[in-house]
């Protein structure tokens, strides 16, 4: 265990749970020494319940469980950043994550900046980084090495899940796995050396012959 973490008068440190691809905050949880290291032995995140005084593995009636990407403290040594790769739902209530009510929101602020398309582009670019640089501990750089069967399996899934989303009218439910699924197309792309522009290509060919 790393001697630099630091535990509470319990013996527990706080673990924000984080969607390795698309960066939400899917839970705030404990660990104590003997369930950070099982996560980091497993691959799999494991808490300790304060409510029921026991280490519990997440997904272990659910089946939702996490496969850890990366595990990151801050810089007082007191805090962990835990990002995986959700098997399902992280919240009890079946929610993406625990965090969905607003508390505070500021409509009179523009300093978020607005959804730009391009976007789509950079990410292209970043998978492309990935494909080529195979950093450890990215959940890109874990499909690639697991290879074409598991990229395909993925963008399978996250279509399915698009279609739930769909049919249950669930606006928010829809963007999040809309973008998994985008997210898993562009790496697929990217395995089979296909750029976007040849995608958007032919949707603009497509529309000019409709003008």
């Amino acid at each position: 265990m790393n001697q630099r973490i630091k535990f509470d008068d319990k013996g527990l440190i706080p673990a924000i749970v984080q969607d390795a691809v698309t960066g939400e905050v899917l839970t705030l949880a404990y660990m104590n020494e003997e369930s950070l290291q099982l996560s980091m032995e497993k691959g799999e995140t494991w808490f300790f319940s304060r409510t029921r005084n026991e280490l519990w593995h997440k997904g272990e009636t659910s089946g939702n469980t996490q496969t850890i990407t990366e595990i990151k403290y801050d810089c007082d040594q007191d805090a962990l950043i835990v990002k995986v790769n959700p098997a399902g739902p992280a919240c009890h209530t079946g929610t993406t994550s625990c965090f969905t009510e607003t508390l505070f929101e500021n409509g009179n602020t523009n300093s978020q900046a607005k959804p730009d398309a391009n976007f789509l582009l950079e990410l292209e670019k970043l998978i492309g980084t990935r494909k080529e640089t195979m950093p450890e501990g990215s959940y890109t750089t874990y499909l690639f090495e697991k290879g074409v069967d598991k990229i395909l399996k993925k963008v399978g899934e996250e279509a399915a899940e698009v279609i739930i989303a769909a049919k249950n009218r669930d606006h928010d439910e829809l963007s999040l796995e809309s973008a998994d699924l985008l997210y898993h197309l562009f790496v697929l792309l990217q395995e089979q050396e296909l750029p976007f522009a040849d995608v958007l290509a032919v949707l603009q060919q497509r529309h000019a012959k409709k003008e």
